[in-house]
């Protein structure tokens, strides 16, 4: 009933979950019937671990499909060892280290963990079935990426200090969210090149973009989850930033620091905005479609998640989440560079207005909230240049957003079509309702 209560009292957000449900053209469908049992079963595996991933993840461009899809089983099946808490880190660390040599072979398996996707690790067999089946250069780069997240989680667990204390500085942070996600986005940026899904500059520029993708996913996800991290005893909020509001970090929650944890989560978010710019960037030199699509839910979800958490006292005691509805109207409106690009103004604004003037960063805040506006008016101005402006040379940007042009019209006619059938639903619903109502007045009135 609650989510229920939420379309009804949001019918726009309503419309676009019936949009997305009925209306919405997949860039590219997935027919399995005719595929090896072992290929179905990789993707029963990757909906058990990911209902998200899995559905951009179906609709990418056949060529990436498999590919990103076995990128993220390996790599859940790597990250569901690390979380692991049963296992002794005698046994977890050689084999976190080691784990990239498993895709060597063809038939490993391990059957000794507890954690909830296990399934990943006791038929990982199948999934080296479709792997070598592979290109040999998506083989190698998830065998990189595999081998470089291994051994930075193995690090990890052999950190005293980190296991303790937690995140220390914010070097040691964005270090933290390299490993975990940072390289998540140029593994990934690797196979767009390798398929020309991307701009080549994205692969040789040492990967600065790719890990801002990475790194402000992963901070927003941390951010939003002190409550939750608070409570299984650990700790990713870096203790440069929340020693500023509170001698430890669990007093933050308590109702005497109310003020000073509102400030600590805008200081971590004021963190956060400082990777917007490369990631909007990124997202402008993607153009293969599905392979946009794929790249850029997430990250209007994150900043929608951002704008949601700002200054929010509600992060200290649950996990907050943007409403169902707001999820699918983002999905729909994220398809097109315009579009996402209108997204993150929207949201940037938000947390600006949000904003309050005692805030110690109020005005940090209030120049990094400018520079993205100026940033996307940069990209998409709001008014035509003036008439007599001086012929000159396009930037990089203007560049980029010209050449991607072509395929973002061509995806906005799909997307028009698809809102003048919503049109249409609607027109009907309004005509049912009316002749409803007519119907029930000229009852009571005795026509």
């Amino acid at each position: 009933m609650g989510k229920l209560a939420e379309l009804l009292t949001h019918p726009s957000e309503a419309f676009s979950v019936l949009q997305l449900l009925w209306f919405r053209l997949p860039v590219h469908y997935q027919d399995l019937k005719s595929s090896p049992k072992s290929l179905q079963r990789c993707y029963e595996l990757l909906n058990l671990t990911s209902r998200s991933f899995a559905a951009v993840i179906r609709e990418l461009h056949p060529e990436l499909r498999d590919a990103v899809m076995l990128f993220y089983l390996v790599l859940r099946a790597l990250d569901t060892v690390e979380d692991d808490m049963t296992i002794d880190a005698k046994v977890k660390v050689p084999l976190l280290r080691s784990f990239d040599d498993k895709l060597n072979t063809t038939d490993w398996t391990f059957h000794d963990s507890k954690e909830k996707d296990k399934a990943v690790l006791e038929e990982f067999d199948v999934i080296l079935a479709e792997y070598h089946k592979l290109k040999p250069q998506y083989q190698d780069i998830i065998k990189d990426i595999t081998h470089k997240m291994g051994n930075g989680m193995a690090d990890y667990i052999l950190d005293d200090n980190f296991n303790h204390n937690g995140v220390q500085t914010v070097k040691d942070y964005d270090l933290y969210c390299h490993y975990v996600a940072g390289l998540v986005g140029e593994g990934l940026t690797q196979l767009m090149a390798q398929a020309d899904f991307c701009d080549p500059k994205l692969n040789n520029e040492g990967y600065v973009r790719a890990e801002s993708m990475g790194l402000f996913l992963q901070k927003t996800n941390i951010i939003r989850d002190y409550r939750e991290d608070l409570d299984d005893g650990r700790s990713f909020w870096p203790k440069e930033i929340w020693s500023k509001y509170a001698e430890k970090l669990p007093q933050l929650k308590d109702a005497d620091h109310r003020e000073q944890a509102l400030w600590c989560i805008n200081d971590l978010v004021l963190n956060a905005l400082g990777h917007v710019r490369h990631v909007l960037e990124y997202l402008a030199r993607v153009n293969d479609p599905s392979s946009f699509n794929f790249c850029a839910i997430p990250q209007v979800m994150a900043v929608a998640t951002l704008a949601l958490v700002y200054n929010n006292p509600e992060v200290m005691h649950k996990n907050v989440k943007i409403r169902k509805g707001t999820t699918c109207q983002l999905i729909l409106e994220s398809r097109t560079m315009p579009g996402v690009v209108n997204i993150f103004r929207r949201y940037i604004r938000e947390i600006n207005h949000k904003s309050n003037v005692n805030d110690p960063n109020y005005l940090k805040i209030g120049i990094k909230c400018g520079e993205i506006e100026q940033f996307c008016e940069s990209m998409y101005p709001s008014a035509p240049p003036p008439k007599d402006r001086k012929p000159r040379q396009p930037t990089e940007t203007e560049v980029v957003i010209a050449a991607r042009a072509p395929t973002d019209k061509a995806t906005q006619r799909i997307i028009d079509e698809e809102k003048s059938n919503i049109r249409m639903v609607k027109l009907g619903l309004l005509l049912v309702v009316g002749g409803a109502l007519y119907c029930l007045v000229a009852g009571a009135i005795g026509f």
